[in-house]
């Protein structure tokens, strides 16, 4: 019989390495936060209000993708929509920065939940093709809507004062609302994870057989997800119409959408901040590449070839299956 000071020693030592690897998870985290707080004193604030837009929609994307196992290749409509829909309430109607951003996400989730009721039954490649036609027939209304402007877009698009008080008109003050933004975001984006309603999603994702034969209403849950990803979405492409104060067709085509699964695929899918580091690798080599003679898409392409060949799980997802990786308590993808 083992004596109860040894044993609860045992139990000591094991629980010791995880508080630990809390800890450490932790202050990264903070690190983390404290460097995109002082990241405009070093970088220019526009780059990162741009890269923090593109982060939010990657992220948004990889909750459908990489918690729940499906491909959209539609994701562009409810970014670009979601863009148009803000800078039309605010240039048109007058509303204040929170309203317009919140007209925006009810505008992209709308658009979401008739995607989802449509194409949410189909699987693999079907399911991929369907939303990528209803994402195309969503471009080309946006070019006849009236108030779209067509080609030219919505231009001039103010930003206005956040509850009617803080003006947005500086740039520093709209990186930190950029930021905030972000940041709960990525919040929600991780309490979702981590629900009930995230770990469900997880079984769909690895056994939707297995999933059904317990009950459970798996098209309701991929529904659910749906919706939520393309309100996220909506969020991201809402915010970049007010820090870039436009919105154009660009943001509602294919390559668009093509873009976001590059970003999560370089960064690491099914990871929370895998997608992050994905846009801001494509960001990062947008910008650096845009006056330089260099083809971005070609560069961009050998770059994402690198990553396949050497990071078969994106870049942060090799890191947390690497032994640093796992001795830091990071979780790999699965």
């Amino acid at each position: 019989m083992s004596h109860p000071t040894s044993a609860a020693g045992a139990v000591s030592d094991e629980v010791r390495p995880i508080r630990q690897a809390i800890t450490i998870r932790r202050l990264l985290l903070i690190a983390l936060v404290a460097l995109l707080l002082v990241a405009p004193l070093l970088v220019y604030p526009l780059f990162m209000m741009k890269f923090l837009c593109f982060a939010l929609f990657a992220a948004a994307f990889n909750l459908l993708l990489g918690y729940t196992g499906l491909l959209s290749f539609g994701h562009a409509a409810f970014f670009g929509g979601a863009a148009y829909f803000t800078a039309h309430a605010m240039k048109e109607w007058g509303l204040t920065p929170e309203l317009g951003l919140l007209v925006g996400v009810i505008g992209a989730a709308a658009l979401g939940l008739l995607f989802g009721l449509l194409a949410i039954r189909r699987q693999g490649i079907y399911f991929a093709m369907i939303t990528l036609a209803l994402s195309q027939m969503f471009y080309f209304f946006c070019i006849q809507a009236p108030f779209t402007h067509g080609e030219d877009g919505i231009q001039s698009v103010p930003r206005g004062n956040v509850f009617g008080l803080i003006s947005l008109s500086d740039t520093m003050t709209m990186y930190y609302f950029v930021l905030a933004v972000f940041l709960i975001g990525m919040a929600v984006i991780w309490r979702f994870v981590h629900s009930p309603f995230g770990m469900v999603l997880k079984s769909i994702r690895e056994n939707e057989q297995r999933a059904v034969s317990l009950g459970l209403s798996v098209a309701r849950y991929k529904l659910g997800a749906f919706v939520m990803s393309a309100a996220l979405a909506g969020l991201a492409g809402g915010l970049k119409a007010l820090v870039f104060q436009f919105a154009t067709l660009t943001d509602v085509t294919w390559q668009m959408s093509g873009e976001v699964i590059l970003m999560n695929l370089l960064g690491g899918i099914g990871t929370i901040l895998g997608p992050v580091a994905g846009a801001g690798l494509i960001v990062a080599l947008g910008n650096g590449l845009a006056t330089s003679d260099f083809p971005v898409t070609i560069i961009t392409g050998v770059v994402f070839m690198a990553c396949v060949l050497l990071f078969r799980r994106g870049i942060l997802g090799q890191f947390y299956s690497s032994k640093l990786g796992r001795m830091l308590g990071f979780t790999p993808p699965g």
